[in-house]
């Protein structure tokens, strides 16, 4: 399958973007854990978002949500086409 057919499908968009928000989640909350010592929501985001950091931390975030889930999606559909096109 061809890389313009693969991101023409509505599938593969789907993809991207649910695994793309399961890494936010997953990274935010490591990251979190990592940082803090536990569940420290509030001191958390108001690190990153005082002092006008709120555009920077928000574009930051969907950019890497969208860059994970377009790898992974990507390589994960061209693996299944692959898959299927030998049997």
């Amino acid at each position: 399958m061809k890389f313009k057919e693969m991101i023409s499908q509505r599938a593969f968009w789907k993809s991207v973007l649910f695994l793309g928000l399961g890494f936010l989640i997953v990274y935010d909350i490591v990251s979190m854990l990592f940082e803090y010592g536990g569940f420290h929501f509030e001191a958390y985001f108001t690190e990153r978002t005082e002092d006008g950091k709120l555009f920077r931390f928000i574009a930051g975030q969907f950019l890497a949500a969208f860059v994970y889930g377009f790898i992974i999606s990507f390589g994960q559909f061209r693996a299944r086409k692959k898959k299927d096109a030998e049997n």
